[in-house]
């Protein structure tokens, strides 16, 4: 079931008792939910390496260059002011010897002094990290840094826990970021800064995040095509949901299988976030705009009773696939997937199979497939790869296929945005509802 880490709440997240307060000399904020303010975070108005604000210097400035103390503003720890222009110089003049200054006195100043003033320069954030592999995740404070011209600063409310994050962090997934990492690969939050060239969104819109990894903190910079707008009908919580389960869903669907109007289809592992999502865009979505017969969706429930302590566990599980859409439930205890979907939709078998297992799943869900069929494998949830023979897919003329939907945001992005824009729509229009089983917060990340 997909799960969340809350990243901001309603109340501020440090504790005022056990953190120092900040310089009040000092202007910081920081956003909390979209439409309030809180209290800038104790700390901000501190240098990394521990000096307070402001800096004693060993020596004065050079009488030809003033130093100006700016205050920060929402979410900056302010500043200083190497050059203030004179008009009596050229530009030139003037450019050069501020060049010439901040090398001269770079040894005697902060880093963070010589950023330009502004709202990234010197502010403080928490984030999630995988400094080893298959050890805990633990939360480190990090600096922000300044925009590059095509970014985005987005104050991150939730972050999609996914089974990728699960796998990255164990080495066992397809990309290896280099260590150390933030998981996260997908994000909700409110912009807080832009860069120079961008235009698509502004300081306030809420957003959803498609970062790859590094959504898992408080902060995130992100390129800002990798942005989506949120409706205000959507809530941050559940558009944290939408990126890679509703967006696997929709190409897998329409893309991949090109499921068509009164075609049945097989969701293994229906009672997990993907499968959920696949159920609804299947039922709810396909169905208003295809034909009214709409899609039969039998779910295969992954579950073994004697590993959870007796059938009624069972249930939950059921019910979830049921209300999203599905009007079968089959369990995988239950002797052959082929015979039991045969029972359910006769010998002719399903049109599309929508497979996160594989393994053995995967086998029996390819024999259960109808003359052109397709099956579209989307994970490896099972921990398994199955091999596929090709007399199988002679024989009926089936199709075997994947989805790695991530891959899309590199080799067709413009597809890769209409169907998470289409996903945004459908939440938006009550047609889809992402399903949260929990929710954590930053420190409590472990446990999710």
């Amino acid at each position: 079931m997909p799960t969340k880490v809350n990243l901001r709440g309603s109340v501020s997240i440090y504790s005022s008792s056990s953190i120092p307060a900040p310089n009040p000399t000092v202007g910081s904020s920081c956003r909390g939910p979209r439409g309030t303010r809180g209290p800038g975070r104790p700390g901000e108005a501190r240098h990394p390496r521990g000096w307070d604000w402001p800096l004693a210097r060993s020596r004065p400035l050079p009488p030809a260059w003033v130093g100006s103390r700016v205050s920060g503003g929402r979410g900056g720890a302010g500043g200083v002011l190497l050059f203030r222009p004179r008009s009596d110089l050229p530009l030139w003049r003037q450019l050069r010897g501020a060049q010439a200054s901040a090398a001269a006195w770079g040894r005697c100043l902060p880093r963070a002094w010589l950023c330009r003033a502004g709202q990234g320069c010197g502010r403080h954030y928490r984030a999630a990290l995988c400094a080893e592999l298959k050890q805990p995740l633990t939360i480190e404070e990090a600096v922000s840094r300044h925009l590059r011209p095509h970014e985005v600063r987005v104050d991150v409310h939730f972050c999609g826990v996914n089974f990728a994050d699960i796998l990255a962090c164990r080495d066992q997934y397809q990309e290896r970021p280099q260590l150390p990492f933030t998981p996260g690969m997908e994000f909700s939050g409110t912009v807080l800064e832009t860069g120079t060239d961008v235009s698509t969104v502004e300081e306030g819109d809420g957003v959803i995040g498609v970062s790859g990894f590094n959504g898992m903190a408080e902060e995130c910079i992100i390129d800002h095509k990798a942005l989506w707008q949120i409706p205000e009908r959507v809530p941050l919580r559940e558009a944290a949901a939408l990126p890679v389960s509703y967006g696997t869903a929709t190409l897998a669907l329409e893309r991949r299988a090109r499921t068509q109007p009164g075609e049945t289809v097989l969701v293994t592992a229906a009672a997990g976030a993907t499968g959920l999502a696949v159920i609804e865009v299947a039922a709810n979505v396909l169905q208003a705009k295809l034909d009214p017969l709409g899609f039969r969706i039998p779910g295969n429930v992954d579950h073994v009773a004697s590993e959870y302590g007796g059938a009624s566990v069972m249930l939950q599980p059921c019910k979830l696939a049921m209300q999203r859409g599905a009007q079968s439930i089959v369990s995988y205890g239950q002797g052959s997937l082929k015979e039991a979907v045969g029972k359910l939709v006769g010998s002719g078998g399903v049109n599309v199979v929508i497979d996160t297992v594989e393994g053995d799943i995967f086998l029996e869900a390819l024999r259960s497939l109808a003359w052109e069929g397709r099956i579209v494998v989307v994970g490896f949830a099972g921990g398994t790869i199955a091999s596929v023979l090709a007399n199988l897919l002679l024989l009926k003329n089936i199709s075997a296929m994947g989805l790695y939907w991530g891959r899309y945001q590199d080799q067709n992005f413009p597809l890769f945005s209409r169907g998470l824009s289409s996903a945004i729509q459908y939440c938006q229009e009550g047609c889809i509802q992402p399903y949260i089983g929990a929710v954590f917060k930053l420190e409590e990340v472990r446990r999710s």
